[in-house]
């Protein structure tokens, strides 16, 4: 009977050293949740008042506390602060993972270092999608975009020379008009084109009216030559307190003849104001751009991938999705850094960064290991103790019987 009770004293020592050892082989695997074996005694069935035969694996339990973040540098890696799992598509099967060291395929698709696409909700034209799927990225070219509204926020100087009505206006000759300024307009083939603004305070009728100002415009291409005449883009109007009440919005009409397309361009003049003050452009918006290259990729705390391009471009690719289960302790380890869903763990529950359940992420950062090397080392001395003296055991009682068999 002592010969059974040492042999299973030895058979777990050796799952100890299994579990231990393997641990200590990943302390430094990203996001690795440490394990450690639990026993349990043997009695003989139905039997009082008896000594045990032994002990028997109980289980394999798995820490799942959060490991120390790691910064890597890397835009694309992410970290789990919180609760949660990535959901990767495996080999046609879903999987999750803690390890959020990510790449771009060759098609621009998010994938974990063994291949495994990484599922989320794609965005298009800026709509996030309901549907579980992998996230593509755009690595090519972002087409060019014709400006088709332009924001131009002016200070306008009261104090500014009136220019009379009997005043022709002519952009060669700088005392027909009050202020002038430019601001780049695209075409459709992404060309940086300018439109210059004159600005022409006029004389009231009335002395003491405020004054209105007339906006003159002359598109140019990039290269510097004009596009037919100016024209009379509109005439804005003002309060008494300076705030503008008239002439606003205004359309401006061009054909470059540079092989673009026709542009229809809507300026806006909202928040331009007339006071005793310095000219100035306050403010410019522009919904064109130039054509541009991939330049890289972010993530956010809330799992939005941002793709952004040469432009200035920033394009949306969409959010990464993270799944929680009601046991997590109840899954399933697979090799890769993986885990599946077992009978215990429950059905995942996937939520988008920062709802329900799920965690927030970290990008540029990676989860570290949470196996401790000090708390290990003394974990397998005591094994290697437990399995040494099993094996004396195991030695007399084989000493024991060859005496008996001499007898």
């Amino acid at each position: 009977m002592s010969l059974q009770t040492a042999l299973s004293g030895l058979l777990s020592a050796q799952t100890g050293l299994n579990t231990t050892s393997n641990d200590l082989a990943n302390a430094s695997t990203t996001a690795y949740k440490s394990q450690t074996a639990l026993f349990e005694d043997v009695y003989p069935a139905n039997a009082t008042n008896t000594p045990g035969i032994g002990t028997a694996t109980e289980g394999i339990s798995t820490d799942l506390t959060q490991g120390n973040l790691t910064s890597t540098g890397n835009s694309l890696d992410a970290a789990i602060q919180g609760n949660g799992y990535f959901v990767v598509s495996n080999k046609g099967s879903n999987q999750y993972t803690r390890d959020g060291a990510f790449q771009l395929s060759t098609s621009g698709q998010l994938e974990t270092l063994n291949g495994a696409s990484v599922l989320g909700y794609s965005s298009t034209n800026g709509v996030l999608g309901s549907t579980l799927g992998a996230i593509t990225i755009n690595t090519g070219a972002v087409p060019a975009n014709a400006s088709k509204n332009l924001g131009v926020t002016l200070n306008l100087n009261s104090g500014d020379t009136q220019i009379p009505s009997t005043t022709a206006f002519n952009a060669s000759d700088p005392s027909t008009y009050s202020e002038s300024t430019s601001v780049v307009t695209y075409d459709s083939l992404g060309n940086a084109n300018r439109v210059q603004l004159y600005l022409v305070q006029n004389q009231p009728a009335t002395t003491g009216a405020t004054p209105n100002w007339t906006v003159y415009a002359q598109p140019q291409l990039a290269n510097g030559t004009t596009v037919g005449s100016p024209q009379t883009l509109t005439t804005l109007g003002f309060s008494s307190t300076g705030a503008l009440t008239s002439g606003n919005p205004a359309t401006l009409n061009v054909n470059w003849g540079n092989g673009a397309a026709a542009s229809n361009v809507a300026f806006n003049f909202s928040g331009t104001t007339l006071a005793a003050q310095n000219f100035a452009v306050a403010g410019v918006t522009n919904d064109g751009y130039a054509p541009g290259s991939y330049t890289g990729s972010s993530i956010s705390s809330d799992g939005s991938i941002e793709a952004t391009y040469s432009n200035g471009q920033t394009v949306s690719a969409g959010k990464i999705a993270l799944a929680n289960f009601i046991n997590p302790e109840g899954l399933t380890p697979v090799t890769g850094n993986l885990y599946s869903i077992s009978n215990t763990s429950g059905q995942a529950v996937v939520n988008t960064p920062g709802n329900g359940l799920a965690g927030t992420l970290s990008g540029g950062s990676l989860e570290s290991s949470n196996a401790s090397t000090s708390s290990l080392l003394v974990s397998l001395i005591q094994y290697q103790q437990a399995y040494q003296a099993n094996t004396s055991v195991i030695q007399t009682e084989q000493q024991d019987s060859q005496r008996l068999v001499q007898i």
